[in-house]
């Protein structure tokens, strides 16, 4: 059994969550903020980067069949999406990878979607490069967030020219249904956009739930679709910058990997490689272990809520292992959460605002991290808890 209650002291490792906080903040925050780890990564791939390190010549690497057909392996385990080869396009970054789509195939001043809350980083891919970005805002109905799918269809009327999914969707952790999937690709198909899938938190789902890729609904959707995958969120592997962007149609495909040529990108990092052939490959019971760790986290989080600050709201998490909160009753503007949590509870989150307006009030918690963190911040927060609505 993996420990995933060993605390492991990340700063002095140029750590954008944690050493990127004591920048700016107090040296005794604690971080549940970036949406990375702060869990050992599987034991097969440490001793893997450990052996490469000690060979001592970091030359240039390239993609060999090994390395595409275990990433094809855990495409058909892990999602049964059965693919070839010639669909896999592998490029550091899905952020990266989604500004060159934007660039590809949209024109300066193009409209393109995105269901908010949002996970900006990508959000801000769409207007750095001077698209137009049209939000259409998730409903919350009774604790759980929808697509308003007509005024989806409003927006698309007016000419979106590509429609970005995150799927699962980060902030709200929502698994579309293969219902929701389906009229997203019919909207697609009626007012010909493109459909860029960011599937980067697909291994942590719950419940009944189960994640499906969209390009999988038909040949018509497989068509329009650039399919966004990475391991890095789940095996804790980030900075090793790896992603695979999975494009079924020959012409779009084409015309990315020159997209990527153009832009320099050819080489992956003498780390990327072996780091993904191990995960994909040797590391699914580690990943259970996981899986099982972090919904205990979200159970724990869950009753220690209910039990000493009953009035935030989470919301139930169908995927991710991100939480999404509804502190309104404590305030619904950012800056007086922010008096709560940082400069009191010295607890740095995700603050909504920051996922556009729509989410200010809220904050997202990242429970990937050992159990005694959690609680202390969990405790730190409601030692500071304020007695009733702070409107002002």
């Amino acid at each position: 059994m993996t420990n995933f209650d060993e605390i492991i002291n990340r700063y002095g490792t140029n750590s954008a969550k944690w050493d990127g906080m004591a920048q700016v903040m107090d040296s005794d925050m604690i971080a549940l903020s970036v949406a990375d780890m702060d869990l050992r990564a599987p034991q097969a791939i440490i001793e893997k980067m450990d052996q490469m390190a000690l060979h001592g010549i970091y030359g240039y690497t390239e993609l060999f069949p090994k390395y595409y057909e275990a990433t094809r392996q855990w495409f058909k385990k892990a999602y049964d999406w059965e693919i070839p080869t010639d669909w896999i396009v592998f490029c550091p970054r899905i952020v990266q990878a989604v500004s060159i789509i934007i660039q590809q195939f949209t024109a300066v001043g193009d409209r393109i979607l995105m269901h908010t809350p949002a996970y900006q980083p990508i959000a801000n891919s769409v207007t750095v490069n001077n698209r137009e970005l049209v939000e259409s805002q998730l409903r919350l109905e009774n604790g759980r967030y929808e697509i308003d799918f007509a005024d989806m269809e409003e927006h698309m009327k007016k000419g979106v020219k590509m429609v970005i999914l995150v799927s699962p969707h980060n902030p709200v952790g929502r698994v579309w249904s293969i219902e929701e999937l389906t009229r997203i690709v019919h909207l697609c198909e009626l007012y010909d956009a493109w459909i860029v899938s960011d599937d980067i938190h697909a291994d942590f789902i719950y419940g009944q739930n189960q994640h499906t890729i969209i390009a999988k609904l038909s040949e018509q959707a497989a068509a329009r679709s650039f399919v966004c995958t990475s391991p890095a969120k789940t095996f804790n592997l980030a900075s090793l910058e790896i992603a695979n962007i999975v494009i079924p149609n020959t012409d779009l495909r084409e015309q990315f990997r020159r997209a990527l040529q153009q832009s320099g990108i050819h080489n992956p990092t003498f780390f990327a490689v072996p780091a993904t052939e191990v995960a994909y490959t040797a590391c699914d019971q580690w990943l259970m272990e996981l899986q099982a760790y972090i919904v205990d986290n979200i159970l724990f989080t869950k009753e220690f809520l209910a039990q000493h600050m009953p009035e935030l709201n989470v919301i139930e998490p169908e995927g991710t292992y991100l939480l999404w909160m509804d502190c309104r009753a404590v305030s619904p503007y950012d800056e007086i959460l922010r008096q709560w949590l940082i400069d009191g509870a010295k607890v740095n989150v995700s603050f909504g605002a920051s996922f556009g307006t729509v989410g200010e009030g809220f904050i997202r918690l990242n429970v990937a991290t050992p159990r005694a963190i959690l609680h202390e911040a969990l405790q730190r927060m409601s030692r500071t808890y304020p007695p009733r609505q702070i409107t002002e």
